[in-house]
């Protein structure tokens, strides 16, 4: 039985991300004999016993390994990821190892030893917690009792319906269901509907399964509705009173010509020294929003605003939101400002924090400031000149201390009267866009640094705090960058510059280049995630020692509690609350992860809705990523990306090297690098797995 125990071992270490049944290891061993079957079995049961190995559901055999548990991710059909706060990188998991878990399941992961495999992986051993938010199906009908087919991921699954709308389900129909069953040996579930949202392919009803599927409602409960009626909204001269007034000098906000919740304003006026005085004025959310209230919990529970590409679904009632908080022309309102002396040069030579009453003098879109800048003419044209300069100059610094100001493409959809796009484009990004950018982080900077050295005198203790982090990157994502950008001719020396000078390098060289966006994309990527913490970590992206969110309470909940603790620190009084912050903070991370896939997945939808009746152009695209199933192309006109089948490559079969980013042809050796640009037009479309299928041309 000894020599068994070893070469089980031997092979399950070696196969490690193959999990073996009884048979499979005979098939393997070149057992057949009766007799050896049973000393195969003895042996493994004694491996089990000594917990060498582990016996697996379905009767597999895995070699032992650490366990962890987390939410399933599913990326595509053939593979998840797990995400597990006890592993600083996600786990990868193929499909035939995931025990028929679906998204966002919790479940316990049996790593796989392997010292040279970069990224962890595993096998799901046990199903912990089922996923039980509604899925989103539509409907076929088949028989007497109709179906739902419902996209997971690039996943099809059929489910099997019973429930009060059954009579009136049409064909292709979008419907919420909640599942009454899981899969466990097949993909086929059984659910109820409990919305029926409409016809698949209308704006109004898949826009409405996008917020069903992440949970989102723009409306709000009625009791939350009826307690904001308490809310007072005429400010009194007590509470004029009790703030620096700041209505005497000029003020105004910049903001898209579409919005309607002005966050933020800035004053301007020049000082007898010849430094400039800056006021950074946010509105007082704080004021209106009392901790525990209705309002505070419902706007704690959605956490943040989402934009989907048609519509806002508000963190705080439109009364508040575009109302009473929003900082509207031409009327006073309650604010909490940060205002701070600058020279020419941008050096803060004083600031102040506290709560203020402003005057709005004007509202601009970012088009009609940047035309005042440029046309040096307009209301506010040489308050917004020199806060150009001022904005510049800051900017400048910041880059010298070594900020990274890599940036991602926004895309903008011109809709129709029936939601239908009519063109794509992508953002632009003007001097009156980085303006108020720079004073924004001003802002948020200041105030984290603030409160990073506020100690209590006696017990050297720093109160409770809550900031925006950004780690340093993972060095072998960043080793991995380095070799890609280097392959496409952008020779950075990373062994013998720090990490801010091989990116501010790669950032000049780029510049004006087709490839541009995709490398600030995999330049993001290869870096860590931006979190919510109590912990007065750095951010490295922005080279700050400490930062935080200060500037947008109307659509970020974390915005409201730093201005609560704030306002408590400025009267001297201390908050000693990590353990129930950081859960907080937590909480937060979570909820704008799910704001962002929802944003994510409404752009995905309208890229595939514009781009299906464009079949038979022909576009200019770069290839953004590359597996070894897949080639994924971004088209640089508009945005749009999907992806080419290896298997529609019919000159040569391709193979994946991953070290290289790129796959050659077996015979031809043609290859096909990440960056390289391509001609595509498109295959197919789904709207229901919002995916686009490319051919190269």
């Amino acid at each position: 039985m000894q020599n068994y125990t070893t070469i089980i071992c031997k092979t399950l270490q070696q196969d490690s991300h193959h999990p073996y049944t009884i048979q499979q290891l005979c098939t393997r061993l070149n057992i057949n004999s009766k007799s050896d079957k049973n000393k195969l079995q003895k042996a493994l049961l004694h491996l089990v016993q000594q917990r060498k190995i582990k016996k697996l559901k379905r009767g597999r055999y895995a070699y032992a390994s650490t366990y962890v548990t987390g939410r399933v991710d599913y990326v595509r059909a053939e593979y998840a990821y797990i995400i597990s706060p006890d592993q600083p990188i996600d786990i990868l998991v193929h499909q035939k190892n995931l025990l028929y878990a679906l998204d966002k399941d919790l479940v316990k992961v049996c790593l796989f030893p392997g010292k040279r495999r970069k990224r962890p992986e595993g096998v799901v051993v046990e199903i912990i917690e089922r996923n039980t938010a509604p899925i989103i199906g539509r409907i076929t009908v088949s028989g007497k009792q109709p179906q739902a087919i419902f996209e997971q991921k690039r996943t099809t699954y059929t489910v099997l319906l019973d429930g009060k709308y059954n009579d009136i389900l049409q064909e292709n129909d979008k419907v919420v269901i909640a599942l009454t069953s899981f899969p466990n040996t097949h993909k086929q579930l059984t659910g109820t509907v409990v919305e029926h949202l409409g016809q698949a392919g209308l704006h109004e009803v898949e826009m409405h399964a996008i917020m069903a599927e992440f949970g989102l409602k723009e409306g709000f409960p009625d009791h939350v509705v009826e307690s904001i009626k308490n809310i007072p909204t005429v400010i009194t001269e007590k509470e004029i009173t009790k703030r620096r007034d700041m209505r005497h000098i000029p003020t105004f906000t910049i903001d898209p010509v579409d919005a309607k919740d002005f966050d933020d304003a800035l004053s301007y006026q020049p000082l007898a020294n010849g430094h400039h005085q800056v006021g950074i004025h946010i509105a007082d959310v704080s004021h209106y929003v009392i901790p525990d209230s209705l309002l505070d919990k419902e706007a704690y529970a959605r956490n943040t605003s989402v934009y989907l590409v048609d519509r806002c679904i508000p963190m705080l009632p439109e009364i508040l939101s575009n109302g009473l908080c929003s900082l509207r022309p031409n009327e006073t309102k309650l604010t909490f400002s940060a205002i701070f002396e600058l020279d020419a040069q941008g050096k803060v030579y004083d600031k102040w924090l506290g709560e203020t009453i402003i005057y709005s003098d004007k509202r601009f879109s970012y088009e009609e400031a940047q035309m005042a800048i440029d046309f040096q003419r307009g209301d506010f044209y040489q308050a917004l000149t020199v806060l150009n300069h001022l904005a510049k100059q800051i900017h400048a610094k910041r880059s010298q201390k070594g900020a990274i100001n890599f940036e991602t493409r926004s895309l903008v959809f011109d809709l129709d009267t029936n939601g239908k796009p009519l063109k794509v484009t992508s953002k632009c990004r003007t001097d009156a866009h980085k303006l108020i950018e720079e004073f924004m982080l001003l802002a948020n900077q200041e105030v984290a640094t603030y409160a990073a050295y506020l100690k209590q005198k006696q017990e050297n203790l720093r109160p409770t705090f809550i900031y925006r982090t950004h780690g340093y990157p993972d060095p072998d994502k960043l080793n991995d960058f380095f070799l890609f950008v280097n392959q496409l001719g952008y020779k950075i020396n990373r062994a013998k510059t720090s990490i801010y000078k091989a990116m501010h390098d790669l950032e000049k060289a780029i510049q004006g280049k087709k490839e541009a966006p995709i490398i600030q994309s995999l330049a993001i990527r290869s870096m860590a995630k931006a979190l919510y913490t109590t912990k007065p970590d750095p951010h490295f992206a922005l080279a700050f020692a400490h930062y935080t969110h200060f500037t947008s309470p109307i659509r970020r909940y974390p915005d409201v509690l730093v201005h609560r603790l704030l306002k408590q620190y400025l009267k001297g009084e201390h908050i000693y609350d990590v353990a129930s912050y950081e859960k907080k903070c937590q909480y937060a991370v979570e909820k704008e992860y799910l704001a962002a896939n929802a944003e994510r997945a409404s752009i995905k939808y309208k890229q595939v809705e514009f781009i299906q009746n464009l079949k038979e152009q022909i576009f200019e695209g770069i290839i953004s990523g590359i597996t070894e199933w897949n080639m994924y192309i971004e088209i640089l006109s508009n945005g749009c990306e999907g992806m080419v089948r290896l298997s529609d490559l019919t000159d040569d079969v391709y193979a994946f090297e991953e070290k290289h980013f790129q796959v050659v042809g077996k015979w031809s050796k043609k290859c096909y690098r990440l960056g390289d640009i391509v001609k595509v037009k498109v295959k197919n479309c789904d709207l229901d797995k919002r995916h686009i299928n490319f051919l190269l041309c």
